[in-house]
C-alpha cells in the first residue's frame, strides 16, 4: 500500500486497494490469541463486511474504509500478540435462527472483546466477537478514534515505538486526539 500519498489521492485507487485487501484479508484465515487462551479468531466475510458497510446497503466513506484497511496487518498483529484485553461487552438479543429447517425466536447472548493497541504511535483498536457458543470472529479495526481524556492523550505522545508512516507524526497525532 502507497503510504506516501494522501487518502485523498488514494481514493481514486479505491477499486484496486479493496482488491487486494481483499486478497489480503482472505490469507489471514484464522490466529491463535493468547489473550483468550489461546483460541482461534476467525477473519470471515462478516468482518470483512463491516469494513466496507456500516449497515445493509449503507456503505461507509471510502476514505474511511481505506483508512480501516490500511490497520489490518496490524489488527492482526494485535491479535496473535496480545495477552490481555481492554474492554468485554455481553448482551442477549432475540434473534431467529434456523433449527430443523424452521425459523424461530432464540435469545442468544453476543460477546464482544475489544483490544487497544498503540502500534508504531498510533492507536488501533479491534473487535472480536462471539454469537452464543459459536466461533470467535474478527468484526472490526477501528484506527485512532477521537479521545477527550487528558490520560489518553499523554498515552499517545509518551508511547514508544519508531513512529508514524507519515512525515508529520506530530500533527497525525494532535488531529487524532482533538475532541
Amino acid at each position: 500500500m502507497a503510504e506516501s500519498k494522501t487518502i485523498e489521492e488514494r481514493v481514486k485507487e479505491y477499486a484496486e486497494i479493496k482488491k487486494k485487501v481483499a486478497e489480503l484479508y482472505a490469507t489471514f484465515g484464522s490466529v491463535l490469541c493468547p489473550a483468550l487462551g489461546d483460541q482461534r479468531i476467525y477473519f470471515t466475510s462478516e468482518g470483512f463486511n463491516h469494513l466496507v458497510y456500516k449497515a445493509p446497503k449503507k456503505p461507509r466513506d471510502e476514505r474511511v474504509q481505506i483508512l480501516r484497511f490500511d490497520m489490518l496487518e496490524k489488527a492482526k498483529f494485535i491479535l496473535e500478540s496480545s495477552t490481555t484485553y481492554q474492554e468485554y461487552d455481553e448482551i442477549i438479543v432475540n434473534k431467529k435462527v434456523n433449527r430443523r429447517r424452521k425459523w424461530i425466536d432464540r435469545n442468544v447472548v453476543i460477546r464482544c472483546w475489544g483490544f487497544i493497541a498503540i502500534v508504531n504511535k498510533f492507536r488501533v483498536k479491534v473487535i472480536v466477537r462471539q454469537e452464543g457458543n459459536g466461533k470467535l470472529e474478527f468484526q472490526s479495526v477501528i484506527p485512532a478514534w477521537f479521545i477527550k481524556q487528558y490520560r489518553d492523550i499523554k498515552l499517545i505522545q509518551t508511547s514508544t515505538g519508531r513512529g508514524l508512516m507519515e512525515e508529520n507524526d506530530d500533527e497525525v497525532l494532535k488531529n487524532a486526539t482533538q475532541g
